[in-house]
C-alpha cells in the first residue's frame, strides 16, 4: 500500500541497467515454465512458475482447439493456484520492502498476473516491459559491442599440449581467462563432448556475464577455438576479434601429449561404448577401416596406442590447418616439456615476465 492508503501498481521497467552494475532489485523473478527457465533467463534470477510446462502446453492445445475464452480461462485457474503456492512458500519470508522484478516471455499476462498480486500486497514490483524478449536483444547487443573492446591473447598448440591447464592455472593466479570450453560445456573436437552442452541462447547469456567481469584495461586470454564449439557458435565479433589477435603456441613431446590426453580423457575411456559411437562418426573422413582398427584399440583397451594414432592421423593435421588459416597471427611459441602442474607453473612465471617486457610481438619467447 501506498502511504495514503491507495494500492500500489506495478511499476514498468523499459531498459536493463548496466550489466556489471548491482541491480536495483532485491531479487529477480522468472514466472516462465521451467522449460524456458532452462533454456536461458536473467543472471541471477529465481524461477518460480505460474504455468508449468505440462499446464503451459496444455493452455495452448485449447488455445488452438477452442479459442482463447476456453484457454484464458484454464489458464487463470491454473496461474491463480501457483501464485497462491508461491504466496504460501518462497515469498512468505519476505518483508514489507521487498522490490521484486518480474519477466515472463514477453512482459505479458503471466507477469501482470503475479506482478498485480504481489503489488497489492504492498511490495514495489516492477515489471520488465518485453519479458525475456527484451534481455536477448540486450545480451545479442552486448555481444556485438564487447569484445571489440578487448584485447586477446590466442593460445593454440596441438591436442594434449596442456593449453587447458595452461590457462587454469594463469586464472589462478589473477590473468583474465575466457574459458569457451567450459562455457560450452565441450572440449571442441569430435571427442570433446562432456554432456548435455548448454543452448546457444544459455552460451550467449553466460558469455556476456563473463564479459562483464572482465577489465578491459587488461588483456584476455583464450584457447583457440573455431567458430563453432560443439553444437554452440561464438558470436562474429568475438570471432573477428580472436582471428586478429597474437598469442603464444605451445609445444610438447607426443609422448608427454599421448599421456596428458589419457590422463584428461579418462572419463570418455572409461566409456568404450560411447567411445566407439564418438569414433564412428569420422568414418566419412578417415573410412571404416581406420574406424575398425581404432575400435580394436579400444576394445583391447590400448589407450597410448589409440592417442598416439589420433593424434597422428587426425589431430594434428586438423591443427595445423585450422590454425594456420584461423590465427595466422599467432608468432611466438614456447617449449613445455610436459603438463605437470610444476612444469605449467613455471611457465606461467615465464609468460608474466615475458608480457611485461615485451617490445615485439613476433619474437619467440627464450627458453
Amino acid at each position: 500500500m501506498t502511504p495514503d492508503g491507495s494500492a500500489r501498481a506495478p511499476q514498468i521497467l523499459t531498459a536493463l541497467w548496466e550489466s556489471a552494475s548491482p541491480g536495483p532489485f532485491d531479487e529477480i523473478v522468472d514466472v516462465r515454465s521451467p522449460g524456458e527457465f532452462a533454456d536461458d533467463h536473467l543472471p541471477g534470477a529465481v524461477n518460480l512458475p505460474v504455468l508449468s510446462d505440462d499446464e503451459r502446453a496444455e493452455v495452448g492445445t485449447i488455445h488452438r482447439r477452442e479459442g482463447s475464452f476456453a484457454a484464458a480461462r484454464i489458464g487463470a485457474a491454473y496461474i491463480s493456484m501457483n501464485i497462491g503456492t508461491h504466496l504460501a512458500g518462497h515469498f512468505s519470508t519476505k518483508g514489507k520492502d521487498f522490490k521484486p522484478l518480474i519477466y515472463c516471455w514477453r512482459g505479458g499476462q503471466r507477469s501482470a498476473s503475479i506482478a498485480l498480486v504481489l503489488a497489492r500486497i504492498g511490495w514495489r514490483t516492477t515489471v520488465l516491459a518485453g519479458g525475456y524478449k527484451t534481455y536477448r536483444a540486450h545480451v545479442l547487443c552486448g555481444l556485438d559491442t564487447a569484445p571489440p573492446r578487448f584485447e586477446y591473447r590466442v593460445v593454440t598448440g596441438a591436442t594434449g599440449t596442456g593449453k587447458t591447464r595452461l590457462l587454469n592455472a594463469m586464472a589462478a593466479r589473477g590473468a583474465q581467462v575466457l574459458d569457451l570450453e567450459a562455457l560450452a560445456r565441450h572440449r571442441g573436437s569430435v571427442l570433446g563432448g562432456s554432456g548435455p552442452q548448454p543452448s546457444q541462447k544459455r552460451f550467449d547469456s553466460l558469455l556476456l556475464a563473463a564479459f562483464d567481469r572482465f577489465d578491459p584495461q587488461a588483456p584476455v586470454w583464450v584457447e583457440a577455438e573455431s567458430n563453432r564449439i560443439g553444437d554452440v557458435y561464438l558470436p562474429a565479433a568475438l570471432w573477428a576479434a580472436m582471428r586478429s589477435a597474437g598469442g603464444i603456441e605451445i609445444r610438447m613431446p607426443i609422448d608427454e601429449r599421448v599421456r596428458h590426453l589419457v590422463e584428461a580423457y579418462a572419463n570418455l575411456f572409461a566409456d568404450p561404448v560411447d567411445l566407439k559411437e564418438k569414433l564412428t562418426r569420422l568414418t566419412p573422413k578417415y573410412g571404416a577401416r581406420q574406424i575398425a582398427e581404432w575400435c580394436l584399440s579400444v576394445d583391447a583397451c590400448e589407450w597410448n596406442q589409440l592417442a598416439v594414432s589420433l593424434l597422428t592421423i587426425h589431430y594434428d593435421a586438423a591443427y595445423a590447418a585450422s590454425t594456420e588459416r584461423y590465427f595466422p597471427c599467432v608468432t611466438e611459441a614456447v617449449d613445455l616439456p610436459d603438463a605437470t602442474a610444476e612444469a605449467v607453473g613455471a611457465l606461467v612465471e615465464k609468460l608474466a615476465r615475458h608480457f611485461r617486457t615485451l617490445e615485439a610481438s613476433t619474437a619467440v619467447i627464450e627458453p
